[in-house]
């Protein structure tokens, strides 16, 4: 038996919504084969199977918000069955798999009753109360001898709501506990308006500066024809992202330019290889990434509370450009593919991006961040690091621009800007820059990547 979860597709991500079943019980599927349409904050995406067998014990129902890491289903192998019982994530057990019925009679269930003996709660229930800062005695409970399930502390709650209280995640009531905030203050950036975490901490924030900020005057409404667009979704959840970002991490930025005549050359050999399939010149910088990467592991880590993670793999995420923001999808093992196998992959990842049809995987382990601007004409800009990495390599336009060649005379050579933001805390000067010197001879002596 195989459990599927919720997974985490964003580093600031603590639910999804089930948008659509994509499969039913006693359904056979095989590994990687799509279960669920699942949406978050920033992007909808498929959930896979982890392994071939039956589904069974679909946990939630489409519309309903999971948080991250919850069970939403099983995957069986013939002859298996679900624990016994499983919570269905609607208060009701199941103890078989639907392919194998219990024959014996259920046991009886009490009519509903209002009193409650504090603690008969099932384990999941006292979970959700605790999360949800929820008196136990004063829910009824509907299980067998009056016992409080699932169901009943989320119509406690439902109830809750529609008499005023906020729609918020379990962690975002915890944060306004520990801030002293009322939920009801804040506006929800998830689905249909719940509450998040961060966007408790941000009204914290807000709250904490107007406290040390004279109070201004209201600001005056914008004239006539001006557009409103509504921060939320995808755009807030980037901002907040950023922000944390560009606020705890002390960065550092270098940058060089680049000599690209033996690259595009490179390139010209690569598209003749390739036909008809498209090669961007992306391929060839995240090839040169990953192997100056493998040369300079502190640019490859993670900041831990005590230590530093240095990673054994290399997974380089390419940033894209989508119709309500950015997405990051992660070229795994980026070190040990050729320029031609990364074309194709970051052609099939940009264009699934685009149609919302990424998968989990392909947004998780990211280990460093390409944002690459050029094709737009960018001089130079500055990424900002995309946490919980230790640095991005923002890409500019190539340029012809004169230089002087081994005579000394001046040559025409297109030339191209190449600036790192490095977390400051784990990677030294010296470091980040002989990490740069190492991407300059790669790309300009692409031989030396073979060495």
């Amino acid at each position: 038996m195989k459990e599927v979860i919720m997974p985490k597709f964003g580093f600031t991500q603590e639910e999804g919504e089930i948008l659509e079943w994509l499969v039913k019980e006693g359904d056979k599927v095989d590994q990687g084969d799509p279960l669920a349409l699942v949406s978050t904050d920033k992007v909808s995406m498929e959930v896979e199977a982890p392994e071939a067998g039956i589904v069974a014990g679909l946990q939630y129902k489409q519309g309903q918000v999971v948080p991250v890491t919850k069970i939403i289903a099983y995957i069986l192998k013939p002859g298996e069955s679900l624990p016994s019982p499983v919570d269905t994530g609607t208060g009701s057990t199941q103890s078989i798999a639907a392919v194998k019925t219990v024959a014996t009679q259920p046991e009886p269930v009490p009519a509903h009753t209002t009193e409650t003996v504090p603690g008969l709660l099932t384990p999941v229930a006292a979970r959700m109360v605790k999360d949800l800062g929820l008196d136990a005695a004063a829910i009824p409970g509907s299980g067998p001898g009056g016992r409080v399930t699932r169901e009943d502390v989320e119509k406690f709650a439902a109830q809750a709501e529609s008499t005023g209280k906020a729609r918020a995640t379990p962690a975002a009531r915890r944060l306004a506990r520990e801030k002293d905030l009322a939920l009801e203050n804040v506006r929800g950036s998830g689905p249909d308006g719940r509450v998040q975490a961060v966007d408790v901490q941000a009204l914290a924030e807000k709250t904490a500066l107007a406290a040390e900020k004279p109070v201004k005057t209201a600001t005056p409404a914008p004239a006539s024809g001006v557009r409103s667009i509504p921060f939320e979704g995808m755009r807030k959840a980037i901002a907040m992202n950023m922000a944390h970002s560009a606020q705890t991490i002390p960065s550092i930025q270098l940058e060089i330019d680049v000599d690209m005549e033996a690259a595009l050359a490179l390139h010209e050999q690569a598209k003749l290889r390739a036909g008809e399939k498209k090669v961007s010149l992306t391929a060839l910088i995240v090839k040169a990434v990953a192997w100056a990467l493998s040369h300079n592991p502190m640019l490859n880590a993670q900041l831990g509370e005590n230590e530093i993670f240095l990673l054994p793999d290399i997974n380089v995420g390419v940033a894209v450009a989508i119709e309500n923001g950015l997405i990051v999808p992660v070229i795994h093992n980026a070190d040990r593919k050729g320029i031609l196998q990364l074309a194709g992959e970051i052609n099939d990842v940009s264009a699934r991006a685009r149609q919302n049809k990424l998968r989990g995987s392909d947004l998780e382990g990211g280990t460093f961040t390409i944002s690459n601007l050029g094709m737009f004409g960018i001089d130079r800009f500055t990424a900002i690091i995309n946490p919980p990495q230790v640095a991005i390599l923002a890409v500019s336009a190539a340029k012809k621009q004169f230089v002087a060649n081994e005579m000394g005379h001046p040559v025409l050579h297109s030339l191209m800007n190449m600036r790192l933001s490095a977390d400051h805390r784990v990677v030294d000067g010296a470091e980040a820059a002989r990490f740069l010197s190492d991407l300059r001879n790669g790309i300009e002596h692409p031989a030396e990547m073979l060495l």
